[in-house]
């Protein structure tokens, strides 16, 4: 019934005397760290900035809730409350505090249904720490140190395994094992408190993945028995590939090889299918939606298969040659209400027909979800080449009518690149 009632309001837009591109929604990604100094403690600019973001025309926001460090800001019985954010302080990281109390996501909805948007709360799934390099650490698994054994484990250079959170080199989120059942049980009954909060819109899973920087992240023990169960025999090497560090393929995988993508990306499709089902089951009218990066011919390397399970990669996909039957099966767009899809690319790259350009991008996002799922897509208008020094207002309405005539909506990240540089009014 959601994705009928999203799909009507392109529908809605051909019959009325509106134009279609102005109809379809139009997602705005508020990040919880990047706009931390804005809205942690003050309520009065989340309802000033709400009103804003109405005037541009966008009809939805997505409010980050949990950022990578695990903590959030919303209520739950599982989950740490937010209380700092790393950042760099002059010149240094250091930690910006949130000493306010109020209820940073009801605060939100509260302003954002009297702006007139839709708001759908944020969440970074596997993750629950932060780290930039050996002393500075911050979050959930290093304030409880016996989560530290629901870690992602890394392979260092020297072949030795080694958990994330105790990893030196790691710069950023540090990521969770999603085979862990402990740690699906946790995010679980957390998403379980969030779909309980009263006047939410919906939900978006962003980071529900393994790690982008290794193919071999998850040689936890706790994998390596559910993946000797998943090929019904121990797996004649361990790690499977023998690389360190290994982040595309080089090479056509042999048959481990393709077990081991194909059981990371069971793993994905499995989670998924009960996230939505503990949505639902809690609110179940609730829009239930992921983010996942367009570039999907890189993103075997995450573990996740975000097509449509009827989609034939060997066949489509020249990347995907030695996809087998159970790897395409892994495709979820099937068991989601909506899709977010990160057309991240330069500013020049806008039109196009291929992947890494915003209309490519789009395009065949379109082709390879077969209609299980409506999408929206757009681009990140401050970290890609040529947007981070912004002056790019009137490349804007470009863009969103570019992508929305290949796409069900449209997509943009972030508000905090809005405020650097000035764009209220380009999208107006």
């Amino acid at each position: 019934m959601i994705k009928k009632v999203f799909l009507l309001l392109g529908l809605a837009a051909v019959l009325s005397c509106t134009s279609r591109v102005e109809e379809k929604p139009s997602y705005l990604w508020i990040d919880a760290s990047a706009n931390f100094d804005s809205y942690a403690n003050d309520p009065d600019s989340i309802a000033r900035d709400c009103a804003r973001i109405a005037k541009m025309g966008f009809t939805d926001i997505v409010v980050d809730v949990r950022p990578t460090s695990g903590d959030v800001l919303f209520k739950s019985r599982v989950a740490p409350p937010l209380r700092q954010v790393p950042a760099w302080i002059g010149g240094e990281i250091g930690l910006k505090a949130r000493t306010a109390d109020f209820d940073y996501l009801a605060t939100f909805i509260d302003a954002g249904h009297r702006a007139g948007l839709r708001v759908h709360a944020g969440v970074n799934m596997m993750v629950g720490g932060w780290r930039m390099g050996k002393d500075f650490v911050t979050g959930m698994v290093y304030d409880h140190p016996g989560r530290k054994a629901w870690c992602a484990v890394d392979q260092l250079p020297d072949g030795s395994l080694v958990a994330q959170a105790d990893n030196p080199d790691v710069r950023g989120g540090c990521f969770l094992d999603p085979a862990n059942p402990e740690v699906q049980d946790y995010l679980l009954t957390m998403l379980e408190d969030l779909a309980s909060y009263k006047g939410l819109d919906g939900i978006v899973m962003d980071r529900c993945r393994y790690d982008d920087y290794a193919m071999d992240a998850g040689y936890t023990e706790v994998a390596h028995k559910l993946f000797a169960d998943y090929i019904g025999h121990q797996p004649e090497r361990w790690p499977v590939f023998t690389e360190p560090g290994h982040i595309f393929l080089d090479k056509e995988p042999d048959a481990l090889e393709v077990q081991w993508l194909t059981f990371r990306c069971q793993v994905i499709h499995d989670f998924v299918a009960q996230a939505a089902g503990k949505v639902h089951e809690v609110a179940p009218e609730l829009q239930f939606g992921i983010y996942v990066g367009a570039w999907f011919s890189e993103y075997y390397r995450s573990g996740v298969n975000w097509t449509s399970p009827r989609y034939n990669l060997a066949e489509e996909e020249p990347t995907f040659s030695w996809a087998t039957p159970a790897y395409q099966k892994t495709g979820f767009a099937d068991l989601v209400d909506f899709m977010l899809l990160g057309a991240y690319c330069p500013a020049d790259n806008v039109h196009g027909d291929k992947e890494k350009t915003m209309e490519g991008f789009a395009r065949l996002g379109r082709k390879r979800l077969c209609g299980d799922v409506p999408f929206c897509a757009g681009p990140d208008i401050g970290n890609e080449r040529g947007f981070e020094k912004g002056g790019r207002g009137a490349l804007l309405p470009e863009i969103k009518e570019t992508i929305l005539k290949e796409a069900d909506g449209f997509f943009l990240f972030d508000l905090c690149h809005i405020r650097a540089f000035d764009y209220w009014d380009a999208l107006r």
